[in-house]
């Protein structure tokens, strides 16, 4: 628990600090977002597996990153586009993921009381970042197709 604590946090710092510094790299602009998804999943597997949460929550989380996915590579394979920034809403929804992760954690010590109303928290923002970038790659998609 600790070490996914701190790895969310350090995650945090060092989108902060690349931006602060203008020393965001495109290398970094595309592997941070791999790191960051290949963590959440074998957390949120993990935890699903220890019967924590329900699968389908899981399902969630992996729903929307297959959405993503699947938008870009038709983006890449059959249109010009070539740029896919994070939104504001799937780091909201990346934020949320880590704290329900760390709630679900926690509550197994007894230290955090709010576990379901985070839940709820986490899947609300998963459910909406998946159609706000379903939205905006449709939205990018047509522009890049006519």
């Amino acid at each position: 628990m600790i070490l996914f604590a701190l790895a969310g946090v350090s995650d945090g710092i060092d989108g902060y600090l690349a931006r602060r510094l203008r020393a965001a790299t495109a290398i970094g602009a595309y592997f941070d977002p791999i790191a960051d998804k290949i963590l959440l999943s074998v957390i949120y597997v993990s935890l699903g597996a220890a019967k924590a949460i329900p699968w389908w929550m899981v399902g969630v989380v992996f729903g929307r990153d297959l959405l993503i996915l699947a938008m870009a590579a038709y983006g890449l394979l059959f249109t010009t586009l070539r740029s896919f920034p994070p939104s504001i809403w799937g780091k909201l929804s990346t934020l949320l993921q880590i704290i329900a992760a760390l709630a679900v954690m926690a509550t197994n010590y007894g230290v955090w009381p709010a576990e379901d109303f985070t839940l709820s928290l986490m899947v609300a923002g998963t459910v909406g970042s998946g159609f706000h970038y379903a939205w905006r790659g449709v939205t990018a998609l047509r522009a890049k197709t006519n």
